[in-house]
């Protein structure tokens, strides 16, 4: 099974906390979409044969996107290859752009999976993160999206500026009572050239420490594993057969191909596992998108191994002591290294497979560093 990714680079602004690639601005999105089918058309030959599975619409904000452009698109990818019958096509959305009819308009065309990018439902936390909806917009957009969509994920950010367990609490309390079908949970990071990193340098703005933002995580998982969100990645939370089909199949090491600047594709070759990745310039990939590559890497047994303890952990399946064991050329200092994690309560055997507790998957790509030598 294969999933495709689409990165829709533009926004109406850039938030203070955001360093995704995008464009701040929409003047050339019907521009956009000619070049995205002349790169689905010039790579139509990874398409034969294949099933696609899951489609995901990121960016950058594609519920800017006008529904008729999202749909030629598709009925293009649908003429190359074929699509499974429960395929998932995904789409993320900020409440602003669901006005009028525009949910329905998005569900007309095959949108069956919405993510919406509420981060808060609290106003001073909005503000903070420079969100243009309100606590009202938010809300009327998911019981909008509830009506229409197989499933609804919502986006929420916790450790923002002055932010306390009360407001935390408050928006994990909206979105239980919602009954949406996802949830994802992040805290903020302080990334750098951000407005919202240069300002927390100079001072002008304070964010919770990091031991803050473990409280936050953790009353996280309590409270959505107590409401029957199963807990399968780091960051997600899904009830019963609503996890994000896209973002899982990524973290198993599925293929799958990605269109736009900046996307990132991993195939089988006949040289072996491949990552690309195109370049992150919208001009550029305008004016050449079907040569717009700007990284390659086959991998090597080495990068294949790292990947696999990093991304096993992160959706905690379960790693196999044996395979790291086979990959781990100090094996006594990893079996050390075990021992003191399980010691700190982080990690758990079962059946001869490691699985990271609740409190371990706050430092699951420390534990997976300290596995690799």
């Amino acid at each position: 099974m294969l999933s495709l990714y689409v990165h829709i680079p533009f926004c109406r602004k850039r938030c203070s906390y955001c360093d995704f690639y995008l464009v701040a601005n929409s003047a050339r999105m019907e521009d956009f979409f000619v070049a995205l089918r002349r790169e689905t058309a010039a790579r139509a030959s990874l398409l034969k044969g294949r099933t696609i599975g899951a489609i995901h619409f990121g960016g950058g904000t594609p519920s800017m996107a006008p529904p008729a452009l999202l749909s030629d698109w598709l009925e293009q990818v649908a003429s190359l290859t074929s699509f499974a019958p429960d395929i998932e096509i995904a789409l993320e959305a900020n409440p602003e752009d669901l006005q009028g009819n525009a949910a329905g308009e998005l569900h007309g065309v095959g949108i069956n999976r919405l993510s919406l990018g509420v981060q808060s439902f609290n106003r001073a936390k909005l503000a903070s993160l420079g969100r243009v909806h309100s606590p009202e917009n938010a809300m009327t957009a998911t019981h909008k999206a509830l009506g229409l969509f197989d499933s609804v994920s919502l986006d929420l950010i916790c450790g923002v500026p002055s932010e306390d367990r009360e407001a935390w609490q408050g928006d994990l309390d909206k979105a239980i009572a919602l009954e949406v079908q996802h949830v994802s949970v992040y805290m903020l990071s302080l990334e750098p050239r951000t407005l919202l990193s240069r300002d927390v340098a100079a001072g002008r703005v304070r964010v919770p420490d990091e031991g803050a933002q473990a409280d936050f995580y953790m009353q996280a998982l309590k409270e959505l594993k107590a409401s029957g969100y199963a807990h399968y990645e780091v960051s997600n939370f899904a009830m019963p057969g609503h996890h994000s089909r896209y973002n899982l199949a990524s973290w198993k090491r599925e293929p799958y191909i990605g269109y736009g600047p900046s996307a990132h594709s991993f195939i089988q070759t006949e040289e072996g596992e491949l990552r690309t990745a195109n370049e992150a310039s919208l001009s550029r990939w305008l004016s050449a998108p079907q040569s717009a590559e700007g990284f390659r890497e086959i991998l090597g047994e080495r990068e294949r191994f790292e990947e696999e303890v990093f991304l096993s952990l992160r959706i905690n399946s379960g790693l196999s002591i044996e395979f790291l064991r086979k990959g781990n050329t100090l094996p006594i200092e990893m079996m050390n290294a075990l021992g003191k994690m399980e010691a700190q309560g982080w990690i758990r055997h079962e059946n001869g497979a490691l699985y990271l507790t609740d409190e371990g998957f706050l430092f699951a790509d420390h534990i997976a560093a300290e596995l690799i030598p």
